[in-house]
């Protein structure tokens, strides 16, 4: 058994069994791909794949576990290179980030900046999903950390720090007369056409279970998992919106009015995880460091942090 083999198993099944596909992202010829998988089922004396005619449609069951074996050693693999390239004196490499459009758009871009300054020979790649998602990428390795504020400290295979709490606002056209209420409660809120996150995403389970614990039921027109989707159908007259605090530029938003709302609702703790075998690089470890000081507990960048190695 050769780790090729492995890696070629391992690629097929992320690239939905897809033999042409798997071939590209290896930079290998078709028929080399089918030529390890057909060795590899050789020695192990047993089918791997459910078939279609020619075609690969699936994993066994037997597949699915050497599959999940396969992960793990290349993984380790990975972990043992990652050591070596560690003695460099000129840190290089790939950092692969998975997170969801709000932490994308307006936690990570200042966090990212000083992170080039430090390591610009260090490639960075943004991969956005759904939390379930990012906690799947973390588990099996295709991104070396998940940043998102749902599921991840819920995962028995990763390790989850948290990086800040946040909350709430509403945030509505100048002049709407949600914005002169006064005090803004629970109860006013469900008086009006509410857009907000999608379940999942967002703190967007405790935003319901508030309302919930009230007996209140509000009433959400419009939902989305993209935080600018939600400015656009305010600024469109479709409802208020209630949104991450954080995501509300005064510059960018100036049409748009905020009403703090952390007196309503649970604060939220955004997290970084990552699968708990990992072997962290130091540029890896200096990600997480920015991450944990670099934004303040309420979501506000610092740009100054006394301590903050740069080099």
């Amino acid at each position: 058994m050769e780790l090729r083999q492995l890696r070629s198993l391992y690629v097929l099944a992320e690239s939905g069994f897809s033999v042409t596909e798997a071939a590209v992202r290896l930079h290998l010829v078709q028929s080399a791909v089918s030529q390890h998988l057909s060795r590899l089922e050789q020695e192990l004396g047993t089918e791997l794949f459910l078939r279609q005619g020619k075609r690969l449609a699936g994993l066994t069951e037997t597949g699915e576990q050497v599959l999940q074996y396969a992960r793990r050693i290349l993984n380790d693999t990975e972990n043992i290179l990652a050591v070596g390239r560690d003695r460099e004196e000129v840190a290089s490499g790939e950092l692969r980030i998975g997170t969801t459009h709000t932490q994308a758009r307006y936690v990570l871009p200042p966090v990212i900046r000083v992170f080039r300054e430090i390591y610009p020979l260090v490639n960075l790649q943004i991969h956005q999903g759904t939390p379930q998602q990012l906690v799947e990428m973390a588990d099996n390795g295709s991104v070396d950390f998940s940043i998102c504020t749902e599921a991840l400290g819920e995962h028995p295979n990763l390790t989850a720090l948290h990086c800040y709490r946040w909350n709430r606002s509403l945030i509505a056209p100048k002049g709407h007369p949600v914005l002169e209420r006064r005090p803004l409660a629970l109860d006013t809120l469900c008086e009006y056409p509410l857009i907000t996150y999608v379940f999942g995403f967002t703190g967007a389970n405790h935003f319901r279970t508030s309302f919930a614990r009230l007996g209140l039921k509000p009433r959400v027109v419009l939902s989305a998992a993209d935080t600018d989707v939600i400015k656009t159908y305010v600024r469109e007259g479709f409802g208020i919106g209630i949104i991450a605090s954080l995501a509300y530029s005064a510059t960018s938003d100036s049409d748009l009015q905020i009403r703090d709302l952390s007196r309503l609702f649970p604060w939220e703790v955004t997290r970084i995880a990552y699968n708990r075998d990992k072997y962290l690089r130091r540029y890896e470890q200096r990600f997480i460091e920015l991450m944990q000081h670099m934004v303040a507990d309420d979501g506000v960048f610092l740009p100054e942090v006394p301590g903050l190695r740069r080099g």
